[in-house]
């Protein structure tokens, strides 16, 4: 067994602090929805790369997707969906009849959809926050929805304040509103990581919930330039190499080495995007021994040289 105190991450290793970090996400508002009655909106499937979004400043509603549990959304609480997967948003109860049409209007922070004028039964936020390319392996390890409801936080009060918050910038719209708004929906989206930690399916969440292998992902999420081995890994989640490569499959939905190469990749194409070093001193960071093994990994997860992704980029 190797020396575990030398395969072990810092105390102070923060595994979704460094996923977000990796998956570059930059929140984006699209518009603000009012609406009373019965209502009912159909969204498509968002482009890859995008989490859509929705955070409920007042009133409640019901997101269904297809295939999918419907989630009752209440104000505070805030849905993302890390596919992007087609949904549709409505009242509850469900609409009968025939629905009012939809006005969009401009002048305040961010456009204004409405179905009627006077009170609104439901005031809703809407976005998205996009990934870069090299990211989207990433976001494909997380569940179909992520839900941080404000009935169950603990203590509520932070999150409470964080939606008061966004509201009170989107009705002032003051300098800056959009900045600031954006950045409070980042941290919604980490709460929500959170919040389904250890709930979710395979993927990432289940990684991190599980007692015994979390020391394992947060280990390569901490440093996937390191060169790992299954035995160390194995070490880390006290377990046999076999037992260690069974239940991670189970857990993670992908082998410790295939989720390892993607988080080489995306941290790569954090460095061609964020720097100007050559690829062959970014391909050592990230664990390849030669600059052509580099450019052959990056080239199969992406489609294009570390050269052309930065071009692109």
């Amino acid at each position: 067994m190797p020396d575990q105190s030398a395969t072990e991450p810092s105390a102070s290793a923060d595994a979704l602090s460094r996923f977000v970090e990796l998956a570059g996400l930059t929140p984006r508002l699209d518009l603000r929805c009012q609406f009373a009655g019965g209502y009912a909106v159909d969204h498509g499937p968002a482009a890859a790369g995008e989490i859509v979004f929705h955070l409920v400043l007042a009133g409640r509603c019901v997101v269904e997707r297809d295939g999918a549990e419907a989630v009752g959304l209440e104000a505070g609480d805030f849905l993302a969906l890390p596919r992007g997967a087609a949904h549709r948003l409505r009242s509850e109860p469900a609409p009968t009849g025939a629905l009012a049409p939809f006005e969009l209007s401009s002048g305040g922070l961010l456009p204004l959809r409405r179905n009627a004028a006077g009170a609104a039964g439901l005031d809703l936020l809407c976005g998205r926050l996009s990934a870069s390319r090299a990211a989207e392996a990433l976001l494909a390890t997380l569940p179909g929805a992520l839900h941080a409801r404000l009935a169950d936080a603990r203590p509520a009060a932070e999150l409470g304040a964080i939606v008061a918050l966004i509201r009170a910038e989107v009705e002032a719209a003051q300098p800056g509103a959009l900045s600031i708004v954006a950045a409070l929906v980042r941290v919604l989206f980490t709460l929500a990581l959170r919040a389904q930690t250890g709930r979710a399916g395979p993927g990432l969440l289940a990684l991190l919930g599980d007692a015994r292998l979390a020391a394992a992902a947060q280990a390569l999420l901490a440093e996937p330039g390191r060169d790992w081995d299954m035995v160390q890994l194995a070490a880390l989640a006290t377990m046999s190499r076999a037992t260690f490569m069974r239940h991670f499959v189970e857990r993670a939905g992908t082998t410790p080495g295939d989720f390892l190469t993607t988080l080489r990749v995306a941290r790569a194409a954090e460095l061609l995007r964020r720097t100007r070093r050559s690829t062959g001193d970014i391909g050592m960071e990230v664990g390849y021994r030669s600059e052509s093994a580099f450019n052959k990994a990056f080239a199969r997860a992406l489609g294009v040289s570390p050269a052309a992704y930065r071009r692109a980029s």
